[in-house]
This record gives structure tokens, C-alpha cells and sequence, in this order.
């Protein structure tokens, strides 16, 4: 029961933090500020960084794209949201904490959301789609390099 337990209990947070790994196959890429996909990612994949896509370039706004999944401006959450309402996987706008509830739990195949209390991101195909935290620039926007994530639930929609 006790070790049960603990694989449960591990399977919720995680320590280790992001960092991207390159793998043509399965890794997406930048070229330039957008994000391409690899060539073995599925059309929902494909759809979600396409989505990720049309959001670079707006600025950050506390709130942005709470009430509506199309605004002028965009948070961590509003981004988030925004992608997986795009692949069909998400019906309304959801704050960064409600998330750490969202989908399945643990590291998706293609889609990872990372959720702590304040603060969401995404890994699709294995690049961080994320609104700060790097460049010290704010925004939804891909990157590359490496991010803490103590105290983040890794979460998944289900058959991603």
C-alpha cells in the first residue's frame, strides 16, 4: 500500500525541470518566433502548434483571454486555453489553478501541461509554449531553454 501510494503521490509533481531535447521525429522546432512541427506528430499536433502559432506577437495582459478564448492581449492561462480550445480539447477559458486538475495525470505523449498555483504552460511536441520565465520579455511565445518546475502538476489531455 505504502509504495502505491508513493507512485501516485510522485506521478502528481515534479522537481525536475523542462528542458528541451531535440529528436527530428518527435520534437518540434523553432524557425524564428514560430514553431514548426516534426514530421511524426499527428494533425491534432500539428493543429495545437498552429494554434500556439497565432498567438505570438500579443502582448501579455493579467487576465487576457479569460472571458473570451479570442482577445487583444493574453495571460498564461488565456494561452493555454486558447491552444487546447483550438484542438477541441478545452469548452471555456479556465484560470492557471483549475488546470492542475485538467485531463489525465502526468506527462502526455505529445502535450504536457505544466499547472501551479499562479502560473500554467505547455510542452507540445516537446517545446514550451509559455507567456514568461527566460528572456525576461512577456507573452505567449515558444522557447527552447530550461525552466524550473517545482511544484508543477504535470497534466494531459487524454490520448495526447
Amino acid at each position: 500500500m505504502v509504495i502505491g501510494l508513493t507512485l501516485v503521490l510522485t506521478g502528481c509533481e515534479t522537481n525536475a525541470p523542462y528542458s528541451y531535447q531535440y529528436n527530428p521525429a518527435r520534437t518540434a522546432f523553432m524557425e524564428g518566433s514560430l514553431a514548426s512541427p516534426p514530421s511524426q506528430a499527428p494533425a491534432v499536433v500539428r493543429q495545437a502548434i498552429a494554434a500556439g502559432n497565432e498567438l505570438i506577437g500579443k502582448p501579455y495582459r493579467y487576465g487576457g483571454g479569460h472571458r473570451t478564448f479570442y482577445d487583444n492581449a493574453y495571460d498564461c492561462s488565456g494561452s493555454v486555453s486558447y491552444v487546447l480550445h483550438a484542438i477541441g480539447r478545452l469548452e471555456t477559458p479556465t484560470p492557471s489553478e483549475n488546470f492542475r486538475k485538467y485531463g489525465a495525470n502526468g506527462a502526455g505523449r505529445w502535450l504536457t501541461i505544466y499547472a501551479a498555483r499562479g502560473h500554467v504552460f505547455l510542452v507540445i511536441a516537446g517545446l514550451r509554449f509559455d507567456t514568461g520565465y527566460g528572456d525576461h520579455t512577456h507573452g505567449p511565445r515558444w522557447q527552447t531553454g530550461s525552466r524550473p518546475t517545482r511544484g508543477y502538476v504535470l497534466r494531459h489531455p487524454r490520448g495526447l
